[in-house]
C-alpha cells in the first residue's frame, strides 16, 4: 500500500514539472527584454507576424492603467500610419551600448511594417539613465537628425523628472505628427521644424504691454518739448526761404551686367545611418536623462 502511494506521489510530481516549467516562476515583464534579445544572438530576426507588443515595460515604471492607455495610443498610431511606433523601458543595457540595444531590440522582436521594416523605437535604460531612438525603413526618412533633436527637447524634461507616462505620450504624439509631415514630401528637418503655437492670451498681453510702454515713452518725450507750440496751419511750420528746388539731369552712358550662379542649400541635414548587428540599416540618436 505504501509503495502504491509513493508511486502516485512521484507521478504527480513528474506531471507538475511537465506542465509548469521553471520559467513560469518569474514575472513575464521583468524577463521579457533579456529573453527576446537572446534570440538575436543566434541571428534569428523575427518577422512582423511574431512582433512583440509595441510597449515593453520590463523596468516596471508604469502603472497598469498607464500601460493600457499608452499601448492603445501606440497601436492606433502605428496601424493608421503603417509605421511602427514602439516604446521599451529596460532595467539595464546588459553590457551593450544604448544604440546596440535599441537596434537589436527592434530587429530581433519583429517590429516594422513592410519589407523595409518601417518604424521607430524609443528605448530607455533605468540603470544607465540613458535613452536612444532607433529608426528603420521609412522611419529614417520621417525622423531626421534635426527632427530627433527637436523631439528630445520635448520629451527629455518629463523623462528626467520621472514623469514617464508624459514623456512617452509626448514622444508618441510627436511621432504621429512627424510621419504625417513626411508623407507630405517635406519631412521635418533643419529649417523646417514644427512651429510652436502661441496662445491668443499671450498675443493680447504683448499688445497691451507694448501700448503701455509706448504711452509712457511718448509722454516723457512730450513733457520735454518746451519751445514747441501747436500751429494752426501747416505753412506755419515752414521757414521762409528754406526750400530750394534745383533741376538735375542724368544721362545713361553704358550698361554692364555681371551674372553669378548662387548655390542654394536644400535646407535639410537628413538622417545619419549605421548598420546593426543583424545587418539592418538604422538611423537615430540618443543621450542621458
Amino acid at each position: 500500500m505504501r509503495k502504491r502511494i509513493s508511486a502516485a506521489i512521484l507521478m504527480l510530481l513528474l506531471v507538475s514539472v511537465m506542465f509548469f516549467p521553471t520559467s513560469a516562476m518569474g514575472g513575464s515583464d521583468s524577463g521579457a527584454a533579456g529573453l527576446l534579445l537572446e534570440t538575436g544572438e543566434t541571428g534569428d530576426v523575427l518577422t512582423n507576424a511574431a512582433m512583440q507588443p509595441r510597449l515593453v515595460d520590463a523596468a516596471d515604471i508604469l502603472s497598469d492603467s498607464e500601460e493600457a492607455q499608452l499601448l492603445a495610443k501606440l497601436n492606433e498610431i502605428s496601424e493608421r500610419q503603417q509605421c511602427d511606433v514602439v516604446v521599451a523601458a529596460v532595467a539595464s543595457l546588459e553590457g551593450k551600448t544604448a544604440q546596440e540595444y535599441a537596434d537589436d531590440f527592434y530587429d530581433y522582436n519583429g517590429y516594422g511594417f513592410g519589407e523595409n521594416r518601417d518604424g521607430i523605437i524609443l528605448l530607455i535604460s533605468m540603470e544607465e539613465r540613458s535613452w536612444y531612438i532607433s529608426t528603420c525603413g521609412y522611419g529614417i526618412t520621417a525622423f531626421t537628425d534635426a527632427g530627433i533633436e527637436y523631439m528630445e527637447d520635448k520629451f527629455l524634461s518629463p523623462l528626467s523628472d520621472g514623469d514617464y507616462i508624459k514623456a512617452f505620450t509626448t514622444y508618441a504624439e510627436l511621432c504621429d505628427d512627424f510621419i504625417t509631415q513626411a508623407k507630405k514630401g517635406e519631412p521635418y528637418d533643419t529649417g523646417n521644424l514644427p512651429k510652436g503655437s502661441v496662445s491668443p492670451i499671450w498675443i493680447v498681453g504683448d499688445l497691451l504691454i507694448g501700448f503701455v510702454i509706448a504711452f509712457i515713452l511718448g509722454s516723457a518725450k512730450k513733457s520735454k518739448l518746451k519751445s514747441v507750440r501747436r500751429q494752426r496751419a501747416a505753412q506755419d511750420y515752414a521757414v521762409p526761404g528754406s526750400m530750394m528746388l534745383m533741376l538735375h539731369q542724368d544721362h545713361l552712358v553704358n550698361r554692364t551686367m555681371t551674372t553669378r550662379k548662387i548655390e542654394r542649400n536644400s535646407g535639410g541635414s537628413g538622417s545619419s545611418t549605421h548598420e546593426s548587428s543583424s545587418g539592418t540599416t538604422h538611423g537615430g540618436a540618443g543621450g542621458s536623462f
